[in-house]
């Protein structure tokens, strides 16, 4: 009995065997200690929670090796110099160069044999991407491949052979010799822009592009077979996807009058369509569609160093989820029949220098005639002056003491640019010098007006008829009347300074629903 009663124990108090085998001390309260282990639900749902994350992790890991192995890469320039510091991918004005080549090499020589390019290839299709920082504005600026222009200097970057200037040469040429940072320094140059990247493609791009997407509608006015590249639609909307979207964007004579800028209008109308089916399918908004897209066109392409990484191609892809199909604007750069060659294209002037320009000023073009002008700052009020709903009206100019039309006035073009002097010329004959007369002169990069003996009081008119500051009006003792000296800041318009965006260079907006005219020769009977 005493043994058994040495057992016994006060009520609410645990033996020390007992608090040993419970892990407590002896004599320690039990809210003072520590369980041994968690719960089993949190153990198991630790360890979910850490399966998940670690499964994430490697997705996330594979997914951005296998597409970075994927990208290829080429300088962006071949020598010319850049002034603009590197953009931000994520907040800047984005200005990107699409180019398709023509290689037939590897996946693409079912397509040709290797002599129909040489060197690095042909730009078969080249187009400006530009995006404005805030995601509001997207254009894509065609340029055609017949386009003659001026090719710089540019330094092949594998085996360092400088190849000089070439002049009056068609554009898709640019990158043949001396590789894709030729062709970007090209266009630089006809633009007066510095391009913060390209993407090259070649033809299996666009079939992968368009298998990744399900497929792209396209319309045509009549059915149409063309044996060269392949493509054959009946009469109406069509969903075109592998062989038959690649024929669709290469076929040379398909539409419009068969040239050049019939196969730019189907290709603006395919990448149209394209945006809408993106845009209604939510697929920049969906990792699994992105990465399946990615995939597919990161196989194919090739971009400068700056681009070459999965994060900004997929920030670049992010910025464009939200752009209004009113406001992704295809434009076309304008052109005509060259002089030198019918079968070849030259700029139209002054059109072609006031969509540089209004470029360059990053303008909406979806809205013509909007300008852009040097700010002059705000105007100071007067000591004391008082506000008043209605502003006196300017006084009228006062007539000048000399009569206009006898005025000898001329217009030395420095600009580099064709027809600006007769541009600029016809805006003085608008104004009432009507003498006024043109003539080509070196390239200068800052336009003067000067003037000579007896001149002083016509110079400020004709500046202030052509808005140049009358901190531009020098006295010279080598000309007679006046002359205005227009350099290559003054490349567009009749309005120094004045950028504005001209009619009818949009030719249709992401928004837009068109069909192709095919060419009268190639409808199928």
């Amino acid at each position: 009995m005493r043994r058994r009663d040495a057992r016994v124990q006060e009520p609410g108090t645990v033996g020390a065997r007992g608090a040993a085998r419970h892990g407590e001390a002896p004599g320690t309260p039990r809210h003072m200690n520590a369980p041994k282990g968690l719960p089993i639900w949190l153990k198991v749902t630790a360890a979910t929670v850490s399966v998940l994350l670690l499964g994430g992790i490697a997705f996330a890991a594979y997914w951005v090796i296998r597409l970075q192995s994927n990208i290829s890469t080429a300088p962006l320039s071949a020598g010319a110099p850049r002034t603009e510091a590197a953009a931000n991918d994520a907040t800047d004005r984005l200005q990107i160069l699409i180019l398709g080549s023509d290689t037939r090499d590897g996946k693409n020589s079912q397509y040709g044999s290797t002599q129909d390019s040489t060197g690095y290839g042909q730009s078969d299709v080249m187009m400006l991407l530009d995006i404005s920082a805030d995601n509001k504005r997207v254009s894509l600026t065609s340029i055609p491949r017949d386009l003659l222009v001026d090719v710089p200097s540019c330094t092949d970057p594998k085996t360092g052979t400088v190849y000089q200037p070439h002049s009056n040469v068609m554009i898709n040429s640019a990158m043949a010799e001396a590789g894709i940072g030729c062709a970007v320094d090209t266009v630089n140059k006809l633009m007066g822009l510095q391009v913060d990247h390209f993407m090259m493609a070649d033809f299996n791009a666009v079939k992968e592009l368009s298998n990744a997407v399900g497929g792209v509608n396209v319309c045509v006015s009549d059915a149409v077979y063309d044996p060269d590249s392949g493509l054959r639609l009946p009469k109406g909307t069509s969903s075109v996807q592998g062989e038959q979207a690649l024929a669709f964007l290469r076929t040379r004579h398909g539409f419009g009058d068969g040239s050049d800028l019939g196969r730019i209008q189907a290709q603006q109308g395919f990448l149209s369509s394209l945006t809408r089916k993106i845009k209604s399918d939510g697929t920049l908004g969906n990792p699994q569609s992105l990465l399946s897209i990615a995939d597919a066109v990161t196989k194919n392409l090739t971009v400068d160093e700056g681009l070459a990484s999965v994060q900004s191609l997929l920030t670049i892809g992010s910025r464009l989820k939200d752009v209004d199909l009113s406001k992704v604007a295809f434009v076309s750069v304008p052109t005509q029949a060259a002089a030198v060659d019918p079968n070849r294209l030259e700029l139209v002037q002054p059109q072609a220098s006031q969509l540089f320009a209004a470029m360059r000023a990053n303008l909406d073009l979806t809205t013509p005639g909007a300008t852009a002008a040097p700010s002059a700052g705000p105007t100071p009020a007067a000591s004391g002056a008082q506000s008043s709903s209605a502003a006196p009206a300017p006084p009228a100019p006062p007539v000048p003491a000399y009569d206009k039309a006898l005025q000898p006035v001329t217009v030395a073009d420095g600009t580099g640019v064709a027809s600006r002097g007769q541009e600029i010329a016809a805006a003085l004959a608008g104004g009432g010098f009507t003498k006024a007369a043109h003539f080509l002169a070196a390239a200068v990069p800052k336009t003067v007006v000067y003037y000579g003996a007896g001149y002083a009081d016509v110079a400020p008119d004709v500046a202030s008829l052509l808005g140049i500051p009358a901190s531009q009006i020098e006295p010279s003792t080598g000309v007679v009347g006046v002359q205005v000296y227009i350099g290559s800041d003054f490349d567009s318009g009749t309005k120094y300074g004045v950028a504005s965006v001209p009619s009818n260079v949009v030719k249709q907006t992401a928004g837009d629903v068109k069909c192709q005219a095919v060419n009268p020769a190639l409808i199928a009977r």
